[in-house]
């Protein structure tokens, strides 16, 4: 009975008779505002439960795999497909010269052209000097200056008079300048030596006076060589753009031609003066005043076998001296393809190998576009429209960062390597896929997708001149795995949230009447 008594009384909703209810304006406008105030709290409520948040997880790797693959897509900009090798490397083993799953396609001069036609080519390993001239300055001009010192006014003239021009700008303060003075002289000499041989083989009908043959000589003079003190003429040489000493410049018919950066030897410059003469008469040209010079060259300063070796051994390394791009001489090779290299830390480069020759260093130019590096198998259609939905913005981006990038080396002895944290992502299996069956008949579980993100950055590289550059991927697998989810909030706790907003605005609104009313009767009173 008592126990029905006090549920009786458990009221909790008791009403207050109508009759004793007032309704005032003030009422009205403060109802009116907490109707606004808990619709709109409804309203945004509402929202953000139908909205979800990504969350982002951290574990370790769970990946029970021993190898991981590596997609790429690499243009070698300036190196023949017979050259370009890939290499693997890690802390379990080298693989060298891998073949498998690699494709090579060589690549059309033009295809590389425009994002690759100038490349500096600086003295690291350029012969300063010809070793095999033996006799110093002084020797050499004790018979007579046989190189030209000009100044502004007779270089014009110099030009004027003579097809081609050789000069030397040098500074007598500069080490490399005193070095290469013997050995300029000396190519002075041997080109006077060829116009008097040409001179000379004239036929006998042909006497000269003195006078007649020194402009006989100047006639058949293949190449006047001559030379400009910058110290005494500083004014002349700035308007040259003379930067560097010695600096050595060819003239044909009063135009320079360009730079010299070759070895320094009397056979080289000789070389370079024909192939100067060549480009400019033509290859078939019946009249060739350069055709004895390199001869004379090497009986000038080959005396001995090992002056032999040494003129060959430079010859072998022998720079190009074309003024302009020889597209024939510039293939490039795109590699594609996949390696399965081992999850441990290690790394990849392609570089110039060759079983049948020996590379020269400096002419290794592995300049390289990026087209497309990513690790882990590839990602189907349906994964990249339904499975990233649940990735943060630019998250496709993040496993392929060098895709697109250019890499060129502007200098020899140069090469961009690449540094690559690798961070493992975890996606749940795509729907409607297969699952397969274990040895027991049983079906096993799904494995989960991976991605993995790139933290990338490159630097350039310099090498020793005797090491041939290489184009080189280290790369480091992060022990933590990342995986996104979106979360969303319970019904529950929605419905927590309308009935507090419901239940506090109807509150603190009535505080806010009840303490109007209080303050408007004392006023009354």
């Amino acid at each position: 009975m008592r126990n029905r008594a006090f549920i009786a009384n458990l009221d909790m909703y008791r009403k207050v008779p109508v009759d004793l209810l007032e309704g005032t304006r003030r009422g009205s406008i403060l109802s009116t505002i907490a109707v606004i105030t808990m619709t709109t709290l409804f309203l945004l409520e509402t929202k953000a439960f139908f909205t979800s948040t990504l969350k982002t997880n951290l574990a370790l790797d769970s990946n029970q795999d021993s190898q991981i693959r590596v997609n790429f897509n690499i243009t070698m900009m300036d190196l023949k497909c017979d050259y370009a090798t890939i290499d693997v490397v890690s802390v379990l083993g080298t693989q060298q010269n891998v073949t498998q799953h690699v494709q090579k396609y060589p690549i059309d001069q033009l295809g590389v052209r425009r994002s690759y036609q100038q490349r500096n080519k600086q003295q690291h390993d350029v012969q300063l000097f010809d070793a095999n001239v033996q006799e110093t300055i002084e020797e050499l001009h004790a018979d007579g200056e046989d190189a030209v010192s000009l100044d502004e006014h007779t270089f014009n003239i110099a030009l004027e008079e003579n097809e081609y021009v050789f000069v030397d700008f040098f500074a007598s303060w500069c080490s490399h300048c005193r070095d290469l003075a013997p050995t300029w002289e000396t190519l002075a000499e041997v080109m006077y030596q060829a116009a008097e041989y040409r001179v000379e083989g004239q036929p006998e009908s042909h006497r000269y006076s003195d006078e007649d043959y020194a402009e006989a000589i100047k006639v058949e003079l293949p190449v006047l060589i001559a030379k400009v003190d910058c110290v005494d003429h500083h004014e002349f040489c700035m308007e040259q753009e003379i930067r560097a000493y010695p600096t050595l410049k060819f003239f044909v018919d009063g135009e320079e031609k360009g730079l010299y950066n070759g070895h320094r030897t009397v056979i080289e410059f000789a070389h370079f003066i024909a192939e100067m003469e060549k480009q400019h008469k033509g290859h078939d040209h019946q009249d060739l005043k350069t055709g004895d010079v390199k001869d004379m060259a090497k009986e000038r300063t080959v005396h001995t076998k090992e002056h032999e070796d040494y003129a060959r051994a430079l010859s072998a390394t022998r720079h190009h001296h074309q003024p302009s791009w020889v597209e024939a001489e510039h293939p490039g090779c795109q590699l594609s393809g996949f390696l399965l290299v081992d999850r441990a830390p290690g790394n990849f480069h392609i570089q110039a190998q060759s079983r049948g020759h020996d590379l020269a260093a400096h002419m290794t130019n592995v300049s390289h576009i990026i087209n497309h590096l990513s690790f882990g198998k590839p990602f189907s259609n349906y994964f990249i429209k339904n499975g990233l939905k649940n990735t943060p913005a630019g998250f496709l981006e993040s496993t392929k960062p060098f895709d697109g990038n250019v890499y060129v080396t502007h200098n020899e002895h140069e090469a961009h390597h690449h540094y690559l944290k690798v961070i493992t992502t975890e996606f749940e299996p795509e729907k409607g896929q297969p699952r397969p069956k274990a040895n027991n008949g049983f079906y096993k579980p799904l494995d989960k997708q991976r991605a993995y993100q790139i933290l990338q950055s490159s630097q350039l590289s310099l090498y020793r001149a005797d090491i041939v550059p290489e184009a080189k991927f280290t790369y480091d697998l992060s022990p933590i795995a990342v995986s996104y989810e979106k979360t969303s909030r319970k019904w529950y706790d929605y419905f927590t949230s309308l009935m507090a907003i419901i239940g506090g605005t109807f509150t603190v609104v009535g505080m806010l009447e009840s303490g109007i009313h209080t303050i408007s009767s004392k006023k009354r009173r």
